[in-house]
C-alpha cells in the first residue's frame, strides 16, 4: 500500500444508496458485486430499453486491457495514471501492466465514496512495482499531478488513462482539461481515452440516465473526441470504435452494442 494518506479518511464516507451512481451500475453491467438495489433497478431499466448499453461497459474494459498491454509490453511504458478508475472488477490497469512489466507503477484516482471504500482491492502490487490510490478530482490538475508525483516520476513518460469518465464534463471544457494534463506530462507520454459517441440511441440513454437522478453524461461528437488529443500523435488505427482498436480477433465482427464507444491512444512527441 502507498504510504500516502490520500486513501485514508478521518471521517466516515457518505454513500447515498437512494440515488443511482454510474460507477456502481457500471460495475453491475460488468458482473461486479459492488452496487445497491437502486443501481440494479436503473441498470436493468436502461438495458431493457436500450439493449446495447451494457456493451459499452464491456467494450471499455476490453479496450483498457488491450491498450495497457500494448503500452507495457510493446512500448515500454512503466507508469500509469488511471483517473476515474471506477470500482475494481477484473483486469484492472495494474493487473494488466504488471503482468507484462512487473516493475510498473500505477496510480488510481477517483472521488466516488463507493470507489474509495473499495480502494484496498486496488492497492495490490508486484514486489517490483507499485500501486497507489488517490482521492483527487480530475478537474484539479495541480492537486492531481502533485499527489501522483509522490508515487510516479513525472519527468519520465506516463500513460494517462481517462476511460469512459470525461462524459461527466461538457465536451469543450473536457478537451481543454485533457490538453492541460498532456501539456504538463513529459515527451513520450501517452493518452488513452474513450467515451460514448453522440449516436441518437446513446443520447436517449443519457437523457433517461439524467432523468433518473444520476449525474448528467454528455456524449461526444467525433471532433470533440479528437480535440482531447490535439497536438498528439495518434497510434494506428486512430480514432474510432474502441472495439476495433487492435482487437484480439480482427476477423471477428464486434457486436453492434460495442461500436457506440469511441476512443484513441496517442503519444506526446
Amino acid at each position: 500500500m502507498s504510504p500516502a494518506d490520500d486513501a485514508q479518511h478521518s471521517v466516515p464516507l457518505k454513500i447515498d444508496t437512494t440515488v443511482p451512481h454510474s460507477a456502481r451500475f457500471w460495475n453491475y453491467w460488468l458482473g461486479g458485486e459492488d452496487w445497491y438495489p437502486v443501481d440494479k433497478e436503473l441498470g436493468d431499466a436502461l438495458r431493457e430499453q436500450y439493449p446495447s448499453i451494457a456493451g459499452i461497459a464491456v467494450a471499455s474494459r476490453e479496450f483498457l486491457g488491450r491498450a495497457v498491454r500494448h503500452l507495457a509490453r510493446d512500448v515500454g511504458v512503466r507508469q500509469f495514471l488511471d483517473i476515474g478508475s471506477g470500482l475494481p472488477t477484473a483486469e484492472n490497469t495494474h493487473q494488466v501492466a504488471q503482468r507484462y512489466a512487473p516493475d510498473s507503477r500505477i496510480v488510481y484516482a477517483d472521488t466516488d465514496p463507493t470507489v474509495l471504500m473499495h480502494s484496498q482491492a486496488l492497492l495490490t502490487s508486484t514486489p517490483e512495482g507499485r500501486t497507489a490510490y488517490l482521492d483527487a478530482d480530475v478537474r484539479d490538475v495541480d492537486v492531481m499531478l502533485e499527489r501522483a508525483g509522490r508515487e510516479l516520476d513525472l519527468d519520465r513518460p506516463v500513460a494517462l488513462m481517462l476511460l469512459s469518465m470525461l462524459g461527466h464534463i461538457e465536451p469543450d471544457p473536457a478537451a481543454e482539461l485533457v490538453q492541460e494534463y498532456t501539456r504538463r506530462l513529459p515527451s513520450g507520454s501517452y493518452l488513452v481515452t474513450c467515451d460514448s459517441i453522440d449516436d441518437p440511441e446513446v443520447i436517449a440513454v443519457c437523457e433517461d440516465y439524467a432523468a433518473a437522478g444520476a449525474a448528467p453524461y454528455y456524449p461526444r461528437s467525433r471532433d470533440q473526441l479528437a480535440a482531447t488529443a490535439k497536438g498528439l500523435e495518434l497510434l494506428p488505427p486512430g480514432l474510432g470504435p474502441i472495439a476495433l482498436w487492435r482487437p484480439h480477433h480482427p476477423d471477428v465482427e464486434p457486436p453492434r452494442d460495442q461500436l457506440f464507444q469511441w476512443g484513441l491512444v496517442a503519444r506526446k512527441p
